[in-house]
């Protein structure tokens, strides 16, 4: 029997382990949680020291470093409890994407080809092939003119 709950133990250890482990993966990745939960401890040890100085308890409530100390830990620590409430942030890429450069670059193209015509002749000539100059000139022998009346004598 002590086997058994020796083994049900390490399990609820597992088990609350994996529970935790989203938690402590987030406090190893984001830097703004761990300056919060930073602020917060040394705020919250400061504020301490100012309370086992040896004041009287009625001074303590009059006392504005403390209470500032006290309002930096509780603000720090609603920060970190929100930021894990959220979930990780996505990270933003400044400056120019490639999405936004390929999208400038088509924009460009499609200005430049409707301003030049030079450079539309060029694009067209290249997709296209070179156009080809030629006259027209007929194979077939014109039609005879119609016979005219005064021409066949009545």
């Amino acid at each position: 029997m002590a086997k058994s709950k020796a083994k049900a133990a390490k399990a609820g250890g597992a088990t609350a382990a994996a529970a935790v482990t989203p938690y402590v993966q987030r406090l190893v990745q984001d830097a703004e949680l761990r300056d919060n939960l930073k602020t917060a401890y040394d705020s919250a040890r400061v504020a301490y020291g100012r309370i086992n100085n040896g004041k009287a308890p009625a001074k303590l409530l009059d006392d504005k470093k403390l209470q500032k100390e006290l309002q930096n830990a509780a603000s720090a620590l609603k920060e970190a409890s929100d930021s894990l409430r959220e979930g990780p942030k996505k990270r933003r890429k400044g400056g120019f994407g490639l999405g936004k450069l390929l999208f400038l670059g088509i924009v460009g193209t499609a200005i430049a080809l409707g301003v030049s015509e030079g450079l539309r002749n060029k694009v067209l000539d290249a997709l296209f092939g070179a156009e080809e100059e030629f006259d027209y000139q007929s194979t077939t022998a014109p039609a005879p003119p119609p016979p005219t009346p005064a021409a066949t004598g009545s």
